[in-house]
């Protein structure tokens, strides 16, 4: 499938993208009824099992291809000090993914994942926000398709992770242009800022939307004026996998800031996503609700890097070695009551 060609194409595939299957969760829904356990008894863990089944077109799916990417780039509003850690850090740490030495490494050789990282430019950062737009149109668009063209369509599973200093202040000025309210309503430590960090960051995420008013009025242009080549990279992403049905598990406030643009870009975008985790970045969880999604892990997280969505692939493999794997009373050969 080819790359969007422009912001409108992204829309139009957005609106058009097709929805589970009805039959496959009706079938999903009376294999749940008829497994030996009281019903409800496994609460979330039967919910998701018949959402992913649904997703995937199979009554008894396993997860057998998850896929994890993790794009990174650096930010030119990170030169306003909004940040603990020096944008050089980017680079670094895109050498530690591919050298097999971070978290999001470890987390997902052990749910089984393919994990791979793209750096994206590193050696030219976005533009400050605070003067104008980051990314021109064109620019805006090849970050994106990286994403896009990144998404292996045979995996059965999605998780999209970052690295980029600045970004947290990147995604609280898109939360602040999709969802109003203050500045300061979206603004957290980020990497470990103190407090007059966060009042700094604040004020620049305030005067990023003041730069940029039309990004209050369109949810992709908040995405290209706000963001950061990663942020819409990971966006890319996660709307291919909403294209070609395959589920995803949203990781921390970035994550979540992008998958939020899809949301406002198009109903029902972000119907093939769960979220993973409550991370410790302070607006997350009011994300999260503006979405209405309800996290599986709480742990505190706030490293990024889909560390907390790669640990909740262990979750939904769970959900499915019980919903797949259970027997029913007739099977078991025990009494349904």
């Amino acid at each position: 499938m080819s790359a969007p060609q422009d912001l409108s194409d992204i829309r139009a595939r957005l609106k058009a993208a097709t929805s589970p299957d009805t039959a496959t969760r009706e079938a999903a829904e009376a294999r749940n009824s008829v497994l030996t356990k009281p019903p409800g008894a496994l609460g979330r863990l039967e919910e998701i099992a018949i959402w992913y089944a649904a997703w995937r077109g199979d009554a008894r799916p396993r997860i057998e291809a998850p896929q994890v990417l993790v794009f990174a780039g650096n930010h030119g509003v990170a030169a306003r000090g909004v940040s603990a850690f020096p944008p050089e850090v980017t680079v670094q740490m895109v050498a530690n993914f591919e050298a097999g030495g971070a978290a999001i490494n470890q987390l997902s050789d052990l749910a089984g994942a393919a994990m791979s990282a793209h750096a994206i430019d590193l050696e030219t950062p976005t533009e400050d926000f605070t003067q104008g737009p980051a990314m021109d149109e064109a620019g805006f668009l090849f970050a994106f398709n990286t994403g896009w063209n990144a998404v292996d369509t045979g995996a059965d599973l999605l998780v999209v992770g970052e690295m980029g200093i600045g970004n947290t202040t990147s995604a609280a000025a898109i939360a602040h242009a999709l969802y109003g309210g203050e500045a300061a309503d979206w603004t957290g430590r980020g990497t470990g800022v103190d407090a007059a960090g966060i009042a700094l960051k604040a004020q620049v995420v305030a005067d990023g939307l003041a730069a940029n008013p039309g990004a209050a009025k369109d949810p992709l242009e908040a995405l290209r004026c706000l963001g950061g080549r990663e942020i819409a990279a990971m966006a890319g992403a996660m709307a291919r996998a909403r294209v070609e049905g395959i589920p995803v598990i949203l990781d921390g406030f970035i994550c979540t800031a992008a998958a939020a643009v899809l949301d406002r870009t198009a109903k029902g975008a972000l119907d093939h996503a769960i979220a993973g985790h409550a991370s410790a970045e302070q607006a997350h969880i009011r994300m999260l609700e503006q979405l209405g999604k309800v996290p599986l892990l709480s742990l505190d997280l706030r490293l990024g890097e889909g560390s907390g969505a790669a640990l909740a692939i262990q979750i939904l493999k769970g959900a499915l070695a019980c919903h797949s794997g259970m027997a029913s009373f007739a099977e078991a050969g025990v009494s349904d009551g």
